[in-house]
């Protein structure tokens, strides 16, 4: 009975084991891919051929099959099962008696049965024939929890939609099924190690382990998560700067910038007041390069210069020390913004002019959130022509800085070239002047994320009078250039532009790394900073996005803080268990259970040291084999304590007079003769022993397991 039992747990729990973990990939795998029957399947199958190979791979006759013959059965039954999921779903008889739903749901039981079938078989034949098979398993169970959960990437967090949809009807935040989905796939990948044949290598799989989980868990908690290539390289996410600080960095990332994150979510903004913008956009600036700094245009280092940008963040309010004018042809907008990155300062809706900290409903997603009150233009470009320049308040100094640029004069020929031809009524107006410079660069300039103007002594004149391709920095720049080459204040404003289109009728607008954007303003007497944005209608690159209204939606009612949306989820998750609360209970029981566990290591390691001399025989001895089963030392069952010993002595030579004393007490030795064995040395002697004859990392594993005492018999 008890070979039996150690049957059992040598061969059949490790193949159990080794099973579930590997139906679950399968699981994981088909959640996005298939219906309820072909998950339930792929888990059927999956287990079956698992559960086999493990039984008669390595038995009479299969043992005399080649692997290559098993692998190449395989791929003929996944063929077989093709051509038969083909015939159920195209037979109009079963059509007919169950109808077409239950004869698409059984096509894709079987569909599912077959291919997880074959897959497990050559997976498992592999890991018990080849030295590899078994890298492969932990590479697929990996990979299959990566590919399920890839749509999550960039701050998807209503994705993959199986998770999102099922986690929003029921109140739940995705986030907290997407983390238990990562625990499973952690303790998936732990089991299949722990299930290894070689147990020489579990110390280092766990170790690396280990050091990952540490080493990403210290970087998101120091450094945060990655912000988005995009925009970082516009000066917009990273790290928060402090009030007006000299760029380190050249803004122009020709060779760095990709498309790769331009889904990335950075903010959604919330408005509390409806405003749609007249050309199409919403402008949201978070900076400007307005001061040339004998290079290129840079933040400001002076305090009389962009006084209505506010560049740091605030635990109260702040408001800008220079608002818009024409009040009269302004909108005053209300909104909330939600940072879901770090960004290095505050921005709001074109002109925003406070900035308020508000309360912050969900800590874990976004990072900052405060209101705004904007000053949104109404105006058409008309309303633009015959306006003056610059401000009454401006000194002549503020002026030039202003008006200041590279010391290359082809940026004023190009801009009087481009404004001769104007209409005898335009011919000095600074509007009509600006309008065909942008014209211009619409009609001539090719949208690029990659081209060689970066590190150009100029990489504004190196695109402008080259090759005219780049992106809104380089599109920017130019104009800024051109524009203060014919006595035109301008600045380049940086933020986001988003199409109004994206709001789709709603109060939300998800901001996204594509949407990071520079642009030229202008500064109109009586009017402020005013937009004079090229559009380039030729481009290289794709920068168009899906709609993400689900995702939109999400956040702006995290965001809102809405009654009515906290009562509906309260409402889902009425009935249902609270998925974090029980997350709290499985983590409360495992710190109960290692309480427990190392409680009970400690009695039995001191026990000898409190009963009297008469219990040592018992005790210390007992001690003793929890010592060396800690190291993997253990008696198999059905073995003898005098095998035991003698095959323990390898480890340790004093466990054999050890054991001998134990076995004349308990045979009935006198009281007397145990009583003159000093259990204590016995029992230092083997510490020391041990200590010798063991390597360092399985005492280090000794020391951790609380429940190393198990083993003792």
């Amino acid at each position: 009975m008890k070979e039996n039992t150690a049957t059992v747990q040598a061969h059949y729990l490790p193949s159990a084991l080794r099973a579930l973990i590997i139906a679950s990939a399968f699981w994981a795998l088909s959640l996005s891919l298939t219906v309820l029957s072909g998950s339930v399947a792929a888990i059927a199958g999956s287990l079956i051929a698992c559960l086999a190979v493990d039984r008669w791979a390595n038995a009479e006759p299969i043992k005399q099959v080649r692997t290559s013959t098993i692998v190449a059965a395989a791929a003929a039954l996944l063929l077989l099962n093709y051509a038969a999921v083909g015939l159920v779903t195209r037979s109009d008889i079963l059509a007919s008696m169950l109808s077409p739903i239950v004869t698409f749901e059984l096509g894709e039981a079987l569909n599912w049965f077959g291919l997880c079938l074959a897959a497990t078989t050559v997976l498992r034949s592999l890991a018990q024939r080849t030295s590899f098979g078994g890298v492969l398993e932990i590479l697929f169970v990996a990979t299959a929890f990566v590919v399920t959960l890839s749509a999550h990437r960039n701050g998807m967090i209503h994705r993959p939609f199986f998770i999102g949809d099922y986690a929003l009807i029921r109140g739940i935040d995705p986030a907290t099924i997407l983390m238990a989905f990562g625990c499973l796939a952690v303790i998936a990948l732990s089991a299949l190690l722990m299930a290894e044949n070689n147990q020489r290598r579990l110390p280092y799989h766990f170790a690396i382990l280990g050091l990952l989980c540490f080493s990403l868990a210290g970087f998101v908690r120091f450094f945060g998560l990655p912000t988005p290539g995009m925009t970082d390289n516009l000066g917009l996410t990273g790290q928060e700067i402090a009030g007006n600080s000299q760029q380190k960095e050249n803004p122009f990332r020709d060779g760095e910038n990709t498309a790769e994150d331009k889904e990335a979510p950075v903010a959604v903004v919330v408005f509390r007041d409806d405003y749609e913008p007249l050309n199409g956009s919403y402008y949201f600036r978070e900076s400007a390069y307005s001061q040339f700094n004998g290079v290129m245009l840079d933040y400001t280092s002076r305090g009389d210069m962009d006084r209505d940008l506010i560049e740091s963040f605030t635990n109260t309010e702040l408001t800008a020390e220079m608002l818009p004018q024409a009040m009269d042809q302004r909108k005053t907008v209300r909104t909330t913004v939600g940072m879901l990155v770090p960004h290095r300062n505050p921005f709001g809706l074109v002109s925003p002019a406070t900035y308020i900290t508000a309360a912050n409903p969900n800590n874990l997603r976004f990072k900052r959130t405060y209101d705004t009150l904007s000053y949104a233009p109404t105006y058409d470009f008309e309303y633009m022509l015959g306006r003056e320049l610059g401000r009454d308040d401006w000194s002549g100094e503020v002026r030039n800085k202003y008006l200041e640029l590279p010391p290359d004069p082809r940026y004023r020929e190009l801009a009087e070239s481009l404004t001769a031809n104007l209409r005898p009524e335009y011919a000095d107006d600074p509007f009509a002047k600006a309008w065909a410079i942008k014209t211009y660069l619409d009609e001539n300039g090719i949208y690029s994320l990659k081209n060689d103007h970066a590190y150009e002594t100029d990489p504004a004149a190196s695109f402008l009078f080259g090759d005219l391709t780049g992106y809104c920095m380089h599109f920017s720049f130019a104009a800024t250039y051109m524009f203060r080459s014919i006595s035109i204040p301008a600045r380049v404003g940086i933020g986001y532009s988003v199409p109004a289109s994206n709001r789709a009728g709603g109060s939300a607008l998800l901001v996204q790394a594509v949407h990071g954007h520079a642009w030229p303003e202008i500064y109109f007497k009586d009017i402020g900073w005013v937009i004079v944005d090229p559009a380039p209608q030729q481009t290289l690159v794709d920068m168009s996005t899906d709609p993400q209204n689900e995702l939109q939606q999400l956040l702006g009612d995290m965001l809102r803080d809405d009654a009515s949306f906290a009562d509906f989820m309260e409402q889902q998750q009425s009935g249902l268990i609270d998925l974090q609360t029980l997350l709290n209970i499985v983590y409360g029981l495992l710190v109960a259970a290692m309480v427990l566990g190392y409680g009970i290591r400690s009695y039995r390691y001191f026990a000898p040291s409190v009963y009297g001399p008469e219990q040592q025989y018992k005790l210390a001895y007992r001690a003793a084999l929890d010592q060396l089963a800690g190291v993997g030392v253990i008696r198999h069952y059905g073995e003898s304590r005098e095998r035991f010993a003698a095959r323990a002595a390898a480890t340790s030579p004093t466990i054999e007079p050890a054991t001998a004393t134990h076995l004349a007490r308990s045979l009935g030795a006198s009281h007397g003769d145990s009583t003159t064995t000093d259990w204590k040395t016995i029992r230092r002697a083997i510490a020391k022993e041990i200590g010798q004859n063991t390597p360092r990392w399985r005492r280090a594993l000794a020391f951790c397991n609380p429940y190393s005492w198990l083993f003792t018999r």
